[in-house]
């Protein structure tokens, strides 16, 4: 199987399954510069445990875990196979891990993968993300599953470049961003380009605004987990940018292999 470059997508606003905007359109065109995957690892900022865990579903189901939208959201579906024997090999890699076998798809993973892959044929399990732990834990955990993204995996991870939903700005036009967002994600995207990991580490210490734009880090720490899956060489090229109610910051990365 030919490698696949491991993935960062900003999922934004549920709203994002209905009114794609810009979003979906960028999202599907992600998925046709990746090889297809044997399967797909989801990193979703809404699994958050103590310690590692996996999916280990059969027959995953749609999470409908938001609240106070509309009705024909909570109708969506996205009934993709799960996938225990890839579940099995994250075990070996990682033999600590806990596998959940009840774990359905959660809006962080199935509201991309909607766009990405709409047919829902390529199995699909999760792996948690850990607020207690931080950002180089993440990524530690990322390097561990370099064999899987090396042999057809898609290790893609679904968070927010950031997420105050308290900023939100209902009414913001199209594109429009808060300029402390706008700071946080040059210095984020510039550290990345550099792949100057002991800054990354230290995000919430040396980005500007981190605590605003993160006030909990679990939308963050599943970029960390593919930083990690892409391997010490890898490039981090950004693939979409936008934004999305002010507040949110929509970027896409892709961590691709050196000459890649």
């Amino acid at each position: 199987m030919n490698p696949i470059p491991p993935v960062f997508v900003s999922h934004g606003s549920p709203m994002l399954m209905l009114e794609p905007g810009r979003s979906g359109p960028a999202w599907q065109a992600l998925a046709l510069q990746l090889p297809r995957p044997r399967a797909i690892l989801a990193v979703s900022a809404h699994w958050t445990t103590r310690a590692p865990a996996v999916s280990a579903t059969l027959r995953p189901a749609t999470m409908h875990d938001f609240y106070g939208f509309p009705q024909p959201l909570y109708q969506l579906d996205y009934p993709a196979p799960g996938a225990p024997a890839l579940a099995a090999e994250v075990a070996e890699l990682i033999p600590e891990i806990q596998l959940d076998r009840q774990r359905g798809l959660d809006h962080g993973a199935w509201s991309p993968l909607r766009a990405m892959y709409p047919a829902a044929e390529i199995p699909v399990i999760q792996l948690a993300v850990m607020p207690q732990s931080d950002a180089e834990s993440h990524f530690r955990l990322g390097q561990r599953l370099q064999p899987l993204a090396r042999s057809g995996v898609l290790v893609l991870a679904s968070g927010g470049l950031t997420h105050n939903l308290r900023d939100i700005v209902a009414d913001a036009a199209d594109g429009a961003i808060l300029p402390y967002v706008s700071e946080f994600r040059e210095w984020f995207g510039a550290a990345l380009q550099r792949r100057d990991l002991p800054a990354l580490f230290d995000w919430q210490r040396q980005a500007p605004h981190a605590a605003r734009a993160h006030p909990s880090a679990e939308h963050l720490l599943p970029l960390y987990v593919a930083l990690g899956a892409g391997g010490e060489q890898a490039n981090v090229r950004t693939a979409y940018r936008d934004s999305q109610l002010g507040a949110l910051a929509l970027d896409a990365f892709v961590i691709e292999a050196d000459g890649a």
